[in-house]
C-alpha cells in the first residue's frame, strides 16, 4: 500500500490472517467438520434466520444460495465445511469482500451460531409475485390531479440529497446547502438506490424488500405520493429518460421473483411484468434465479438497459409499445452487477464481478462493444468514475471487492482509439472491500472507499488520488480519516459511498455504524481535502447510499 501518511505497509492481524485461511478453505478443516449431522432449527429460529439472511446475505449469495458476487452456500458445500468453519468465516469475514459480521458487531454471537446452522439447511424458496399480488400492494396517496402544479417549497432541489437510512427503512432528504435534514420518509427496507425522474421532480427509491416509493419534491414538505411492492427482494429502479418520453414510465427489477416490471411513471401502476428466467449465455443451461441487477435508461433510444446477473444477458427493453414489447438480447458475461455510463452517456459499462470483468454496451447501436479483464478481483464500481487522464484521455474507473486494484479503462474510441476499451492503468489502493469510486467533472481527485475491508483503519478511511499526477510511475494516494473526523467515539464507523454536491466542490461520505449506535455524514472540501462539515442527527440511522438530485438525474459520476 502506498500513501503519504505515516502508516506505510500495514500487516494483517491475526483475525485477518484467519479469514484469509478460511477464504481458501483448507481441506483438513472441512473434512474434520463435515461429519456433523444436519442441524435442526425451531420455527422461531428459522424465522429469525430467514430474516437475517434476507437482510444481510441474499444480495451476494442469492435467495436460493447459488452464489454470484458471493460464493455458493448450497448444502452440498456448507455441510461439508461444517459448523465451526462457517461460524468463524461469518465472524471474521475475508479480505476478498466478505464482511466481518462478528468482529464488527453487526451480528451477535448467537445470531452467527444460528446462521452457521441455517445455511446447512436446504434453501427455502419464496412465493411467486405476479400482477394480482403486485396490484394488491399498489397505493396512490396523492393522485396526479391533486399534486402541485408548481414547486411549493423554497428548496434548492438540484442540490438535495436522498440518503438511505438502511436499517430503519427510511430515506432522509438533506439540503445540500444548509446540511440540514428537510424530512425523513418511510420507504422500503434498506433502500438500495434512489433514482430521479427526467424532470427532476420525482425521486424513486427501491428497498431490498422490493418496495418502490415515489417522492414528490415539489410538495412542502416533499412526501411519498405512491408506492408498490414488486416482489420479495429487489435492487434496481429507473425512469424513462429519452426525449419525448420523460417521466412516462418507471421500471423495477427484482431479485425474487426473477423479473422486471414496467410501471406508469406518475402513479407506479404496474403495466407489464416480464420474467428473466432462462438459459445462461455460455453453457446454455436453465437457471431458476437469474436476478435483475442494475438498470439504466438510454439517452439514445426509448429503452431501458436491464442486466440479468446469473445468465449474463443484457436486455435492451424498448418501451415504445409495452403491450408488444421488443427486447434486444445481448449476450455478455456472468455475473452482472453494478455499473454506469461513460462521460458521454452513450456507453454503458457494467461489472461481471464474479468473472473479474466489465462489459461495455453501445446504447446508441444496441451492440456489445467488448468484455474487458479488469486485472483485479471482483470489480465493484458502483456507477464508476469518469475523468480525463493526463496521458490516456477520458477514462472510467472501477474499484474491486477482492483486492486493492483500481482499474482505469479508456472510453474515447474517437479521440484516443489506441486506448479505447482497454485497461490503461491499474492503481493500488488501501486494499480489498472497496464498494465505490467517485469523482466529478469539476474535481481533480479520485476517491476510493474500502468499507468491507476487515482492517479497521482501512474501513474507516478513504484513499484519494490526484488525477493530474496519475501519469507518474507509482501514483500515491492520501488517506482521509473520515471515521475520525466524524467525531463518533464508538462503533465500526465504516466509511462508504462518496457523493458530490451539484457544484462539485464538496464530497459527502457516510460513516455507517450499526442500528443501535450513532452514525454521521462527513462533508469534505474537495479542493483542500479538509473537513468541511459533519452532519449528526439522531434520525441518521445507518446512513449508506447518498444521491444528489442533479448529479443522479444527469448521470454525472
Amino acid at each position: 500500500m502506498r500513501g503519504d501518511t505515516s502508516r506505510g505497509q500495514f500487516t494483517l492481524t491475526r483475525k485477518i490472517l484467519l479469514s484469509a485461511v478460511l477464504a481458501i478453505g483448507l481441506p483438513g478443516a472441512a473434512m474434520a467438520a463435515g461429519d456433523a449431522s444436519v442441524p435442526k432449527l425451531s420455527d422461531q429460529e428459522l424465522a429469525r434466520a430467514n430474516k437475517i439472511f434476507f437482510e444481510r446475505c441474499a444480495g451476494c449469495h442469492g435467495v436460493l444460495r447459488k452464489g454470484a458476487t458471493g460464493k455458493p452456500l448450497t448444502p452440498d458445500i456448507t455441510r461439508e465445511k461444517g459448523f465451526e468453519y462457517l461460524r468463524d468465516f461469518i465472524t471474521y469475514g475475508s479480505p476478498a469482500g466478505m464482511p466481518n459480521w462478528g468482529t464488527s458487531g453487526e451480528l451477535s454471537k448467537e445470531d452467527i451460531d444460528l446462521m452457521a446452522k441455517y445455511i446447512q439447511l436446504d434453501p427455502q424458496q419464496p412465493p411467486e409475485f405476479g400482477m394480482k399480488e403486485m396490484k394488491a400492494t399498489w397505493k396512490v396517496f396523492v393522485p396526479v390531479e391533486k399534486r402541485p402544479k408548481k414547486k411549493m417549497n423554497d428548496l434548492d432541489i438540484d442540490n438535495l440529497f436522498s440518503v438511505t437510512l438502511r436499517d430503519s427503512g427510511q430515506v432522509a432528504l438533506i439540503d445540500g446547502n444548509s446540511k440540514k435534514i428537510v424530512t425523513v420518509l418511510k420507504t422500503g427496507y434498506a433502500v438500495h438506490i434512489s433514482r430521479l425522474s427526467a424532470s427532476g421532480r420525482y425521486v424513486y427509491t427501491i428497498g431490498r424488500d422490493a418496495k418502490v416509493d415515489m417522492i414528490d419534491l415539489w410538495m412542502d414538505p416533499p412526501r411519498v405520493v405512491a408506492e408498490v411492492k414488486v416482489g420479495s427482494e429487489a435492487r434496481s429502479v429507473e425512469t424513462s429518460k429519452m426525449k419525448g418520453w420523460e417521466d412516462k414510465y418507471a421500471i423495477a427489477g427484482s431479485y425474487w421473483p426473477p423479473q422486471y416490471v414496467i410501471m406508469d411513471g406518475e402513479t407506479l401502476e404496474p403495466k407489464k411484468i416480464v420474467s428473466t428466467r432462462g438459459m445462461t449465455y455460455d453453457t446454455q443451461e436453465y437457471h431458476p434465479e437469474p436476478r435483475v441487477a442494475s438498470i439504466v435508461a438510454s439517452h439514445y433510444n426509448p429503452e431501458f438497459v436491464v442486466t440479468v446477473k446469473e445468465t449474463g444477458h443484457i436486455l435492451m427493453v424498448n418501451y415504445e409499445d409495452i403491450k408488444n414489447l421488443k427486447v434486444t438480447d445481448i449476450e455478455a458475461e456472468r455475473f452482472l452487477h453494478d455499473g454506469g455510463f461513460d462521460s458521454t452517456g452513450r456507453y454503458f459499462i457494467v461489472a461481471a464481478n464474479a468473472r473479474d470483468k466489465v462489459v461495455v454496451v453501445d446504447t446508441k447501436t444496441d451492440k456489445l462493444v467488448g468484455i474487458i479483464e479488469t486485472g483485479g478481483i471482483k470489480p465493484h464500481p458502483g456507477r464508476g468514475a469518469n475523468f480525463v487522464h493526463p496521458k490516456y484521455g477520458p477514462v472510467w474507473a472501477t474499484s474491486h471487492l477482492g483486492d486493492e486494484t483500481i482499474s482505469l479503462i479508456g472510453t474515447d474510441p474517437e479521440g484516443h482509439p489506441q486506448y479505447a476499451w482497454k485497461v490503461v492503468q491499474k492503481l493500488e489502493g488501501q486494499g480489498g472491500g472497496a464498494l465505490f469510486v467517485k469523482t466529478h467533472p469539476k474535481s481533480k481527485h479520485l476517491y476510493v472507499d474500502t468499507p468491507l475491508n476487515p482492517d479497521e483503519e482501512a474501513s474507516q478511511s478513504v484513499a484519494v488520488f490526484d488525477i493530474d499526477k496519475l501519469d507518474t510511475e507509482e501514483p500515491e494516494y492520501k488517506v482521509l480519516p473520515i471515521g475520525e473526523w466524524s467525531g463518533l467515539k464508538e462503533g465500526v464507523r465504516r466509511v462508504v459511498q462518496g457523493e458530490f454536491n451539484k457544484a462539485g466542490d464538496e464530497i459527502w461520505f457516510s460513516v455507517w455504524n450499526n442500528k443501535e449506535q450513532e452514525s454521521a455524514i462527513v462533508v469534505v472540501d474537495d479542493k483542500t481535502l479538509k473537513l468541511k462539515a459533519v452532519i449528526r442527527d439522531k434520525r441518521l440511522i445507518t446512513p449508506t447510499g447518498k444521491f444528489n438530485v442533479f448529479n443522479t438525474r444527469n448521470d454525472i459520476y
